[in-house]
């Protein structure tokens, strides 16, 4: 029986609240193989590991290893991915993404649409407002999660 989208979110949603719960910025990710197996997940480390490139897409990504091709592969996240992990899913030719919500920040999404890859944004509202929360509590975080350090 394949994994629907709502399922495969559940896994990046479980990421999302590790990575609040250990003091991070709450955004998950999973990638799964075209059958719907579960190939890597990963969660936004940035403030754990004090590494400006463990965005929970990367992290997913690093965790699933070495794969041959990636046309199949579906890139599951709590949050529209940012220009960086866009730039993931382009260059390894992710097929499909599916965003948990874009409503909070749009990042590539329209780029990778542009450029083949399919977009489902589920418009879940507990991304929604599990992101929200913690942009209010840490804005200067987000701010710098998104390259905007030093704006208000």
């Amino acid at each position: 029986m394949e994994t629907t989208h709502e399922e495969m979110l559940e896994t990046a949603l479980t990421e999302a609240r590790l990575g609040l719960a250990e003091g991070g910025i709450p955004i998950g990710a999973a990638l799964y193989d075209g059958e719907g197996n579960l190939l890597g997940k990963g969660r936004n480390r940035r403030v754990q590991h004090d590494d400006p490139s463990v965005h929970g897409e990367t992290d997913a990504f690093r965790n699933a290893g070495r794969q041959t091709d990636y046309r199949d592969t579906v890139m599951v996240t709590t949050l529209a991915p940012c220009w960086y992990c866009s730039g993931l899913v382009r260059q390894f030719g992710i097929g499909t993404v599916v965003v948990g919500e874009s409503e909070t920040f749009s990042g590539g999404i329209e780029w990778l649409r542009e450029n083949g890859t399919k977009v489902i944004d589920l418009d879940n509202e507990e991304c929604k407002e599990l992101l929200r929360s913690f942009i209010e509590a840490n804005p200067a975080i987000w701010n710098e999660d998104i390259g905007q350090a030093g704006e208000d």
